[in-house]
């Protein structure tokens, strides 16, 4: 029935984008407030998790593209500055979708930066086709967001490598570094996040020579995973593949631990988040993996650069999703300036032809799906701090 239902919402909605395409796309170039002639600004939108249950991820991409929309306004784009609006897609697929048509039949933004999930992102893809107005999100990896059943998406891109590639990363590490012959995968099957990781690992994992010895599934918000890790534990695996968010996450590693299973831990991008030490404990987040997008202790020089200008504005250091927020924002105004133009149009082409562009997350190259060319850093946390382990190249 929720499936039902949700699938109802996207299908009133995008018939709603539909509607509004033939006009919206055209007020969003011609509009001055929009970045179209005759304004002195260009409207981006960010269509975020500014609340629920992934906030966290929003408000770090958020802080990351504000940086970097003040670091790019000092010298400004084509002789106009940027400006953000920003909405608050609560963490929810309808909500999302909401926000999209809001940003591009009311604001009249010129591209849309969001969301952090996949589902999230996926949400507003028909809309920003619809419209034609470009739509990047930071760290969605399901591939179906830039490709769905072979077809690319042409308005719509990514900062962030893709599932496919942080999950065959995963399983590969776990093979090669940890020594591992056999593991056991905890899947939120709500999330296309999760699965399509799990997928991934799997798939990588057995092809190495690896065995699947237990498969387990959760559900965002649950709370008590003790049935499920008992399972887990009666099956004796020496490694765990754990691709979820980091609320659940956390409960899940600490209740893991509590019942005595001491095997790694291993997850992607979706961990990073502060809150996950604060959940699970730095105790038990020890013997602990993620995949992840840059870390803020590789000596390399420009992330050295952009981890001194965060913490002087925001006197914390910065994770993944700052760092993805902040590159997304400096892709983008790299494509307006090539393009010469604020037109949506314009701006999607630039984005497409993007190669070698030096990031805090790495020199950024897009392959013909709109998906980034680049490498995945692998963390350990020790102590409830990250720990900068390997970086791994395509």
């Amino acid at each position: 029935m929720k499936k039902k239902k949700l699938a109802s919402i996207f299908l009133s909605l995008a018939l709603t984008a539909g509607v509004m395409a033939g006009c919206a796309g055209q007020k969003a170039n011609n509009s001055s407030g929009g970045g179209g002639k005759g304004g002195d600004t260009i409207k981006i939108g960010a269509n975020l998790e500014l609340s629920g249950g992934v906030a966290s991820y929003g408000q770090s991409i958020a802080e990351g593209v504000e940086l970097a929309f003040e670091e790019i306004n000092k010298e400004g784009i084509n002789g106009k500055k940027l400006k953000l609006v920003k909405v608050d897609n609560k963490s929810d697929a309808a909500e999302a979708t909401n926000g999209a048509i809001k940003l591009v039949s009311q604001d009249k933004v010129v591209a849309i930066i969001g969301a952090a999930t996949s589902t999230n992102t996926l949400a507003q893809v028909q809309v920003a086709q619809d419209n034609k107005v470009p739509l990047i999100t930071p760290t969605g990896t399901n591939p179906t967001i830039t490709n769905k059943d072979g077809k690319v998406n042409d308005f719509v891109f990514r900062t962030c490598f893709i599932d496919p590639f942080q999950g065959t990363v995963a399983a590969k590490f776990a093979i090669n570094d940890l020594k591992v012959k056999n593991a056991a995968v905890l899947i939120d099957t709500s999330s296309d996040y999760s699965k399509g990781l799990s997928a991934a690992f799997k798939k990588a994992f057995e092809k190495e020579g690896g065995k699947i010895v237990a498969e387990e599934a959760y559900v965002a918000k649950d709370t008590d995973f003790r049935a499920t890790l008992t399972r887990i534990k009666s099956a004796n695996p020496e490694f765990i593949f754990l691709p979820g968010y980091y609320e659940e996450v956390g409960l899940i590693v600490k209740q893991a631990r509590e019942l005595g299973i001491n095997a790694p831990i291993m997850g992607g991008d979706g961990w990073d988040s502060p809150k996950l030490v604060e959940i699970a404990g730095k105790d038990p987040l020890n013997n602990t993996f993620i995949t992840n997008h840059y870390s803020s202790n590789d000596p390399d020089q420009k992330i050295q650069d952009f981890v001194k200008a965060f913490k002087a504005k925001y006197n914390k250091s910065p994770d993944a999703f700052n760092a993805l927020g902040y590159d997304t924002a400096y892709f983008l105004a790299d494509a307006i300036k090539r393009a010469g133009s604020a037109d949506p149009e314009k701006i999607k082409d630039a984005l497409a032809k993007t190669k070698d562009l030096p990031l805090v997350s790495g020199t950024l190259t897009l392959d013909e799906n709109h998906d980034p060319v680049k490498s995945v850093t692998i963390l350990e946390y020790k102590d409830g701090q990250q720990q900068f382990k390997t970086k791994v190249n395509p």
